[in-house]
């Protein structure tokens, strides 16, 4: 018993103290990227980057401090990239339910720029799920590839709020407004929206699928009657999207690889590098930990999943949002 006391002693005093001196127990991401090679040999490379859950550009709340967001661990991975002569291709690994319209839009240009700047090729490789954003930050790659048992497509904006009126008045409780505008409080809470603002919701949402919609058609070959399907906002099988062309075909990771090497002129067995925070033994492609800046969890609960994501206007496939 003694000695379980002591080991708990310690163990909760190197958590206070942070060992700092030999390690970072809990990492804020300012570690710098440190390049890994997950396989195989020469001068040339491919990069790995993966997309990991809701896309979004707010900071991740840990335990004991916040996480870099997802759009900024993707950004700092291609600006590290961009300084690197031999990278001559770039495999997205993305498993995503898509996220905030701007975030998706952000990461979107920027894999735009970076195939502008280094003339990388670039091939996306599609997990369980690259829906809405997650395929909206697809759009730029040389070829789309996905798993075969991924969903993906959500071609759609989806605008998200809550509304409790109908709690407030069963318990007889009001909120009073005082406000400059008769639109200023459009999308309040606490009560239901007029015609008029439900008018200016569906303008901008036609707004913001009228881009995602355009970028369909200026990335993809596909057919007036197939986009028709497309623009409903369904989710389809891989088989499904490569029927109607939003996706080249279909493989696994290591067949993304060999493919972006063909593109790119270089051999199969070019160097597969990928830029973290930490070193892992016998790392591989799969490994999708990009950083570790929040803390481990005492108490391992995800609510995250039994909330609806912040209000505001996505391009996300909501059943498979986090």
């Amino acid at each position: 018993m003694k000695k379980i006391t002591l080991l708990i002693f310690l163990f909760v005093t190197a958590l206070l103290c942070g060992c700092q001196a030999k390690m970072n127990l809990f990492p804020d991401g300012t570690d710098p990227l440190l390049e890994q090679t997950l396989q195989g040999e020469g001068p040339n490379k491919v990069l790995l980057i993966s997309v990991d859950g809701t896309i979004s550009d707010e900071p991740k709340r840990g335990l004991f401090g916040y996480a870099p967001s997802l759009v900024q661990e993707v950004v700092s991975r291609l600006k590290l990239a961009e300084k690197d002569d031999d990278i001559k291709g770039l495999v997205i690994k993305v498993n995503s339910p898509g996220g905030g319209v701007t975030a998706s839009d952000v990461l979107y240009n920027e894999v735009v720029r970076f195939k502008e700047k280094t003339g990388a090729k670039v091939v996306v490789s599609m997990m369980d799920v690259a829906a809405s954003g997650g395929y909206y930050i697809s759009l730029p790659a040389d070829r789309i590839m996905a798993h075969p048992t991924t969903l993906t497509g959500s071609v759609g904006v989806i605008f998200i709020r809550p509304k409790i009126d109908g709690l407030m008045d069963k318990i007889g409780v009001s909120v009073e407004v005082s406000k400059s505008g008769r639109n200023k409080d459009m999308g309040f809470p606490f009560k239901p929206d007029t015609e008029e603002q439900k008018q200016i919701i569906d303008a901008i949402i036609k707004d913001y699928a009228d881009r995602f919609q355009a970028l369909v058609k200026k990335n993809r070959s596909i057919s007036e009657d197939h986009l028709k399907t497309v623009f409903t906002a369904q989710v389809f099988s891989a088989e499904g999207a490569k029927k109607i062309g939003l996706i080249d075909g279909t493989g696994y990771l290591p067949d993304a690889v060999q493919e972006v090497c063909r593109l790119a002129g270089i051999p199969e067995n070019s160097k597969v590098i990928s830029y973290k925070r930490k070193s892992y033994p016998n790392d591989t492609m799969y490994n999708s930990l990009s950083a570790h800046a929040s803390a481990p969890a005492l108490i391992n609960i995800d609510a995250g999943n039994l909330l609806p994501p912040k209000a505001g206007f996505h391009y996300l496939w909501l059943p498979a949002a986090e």
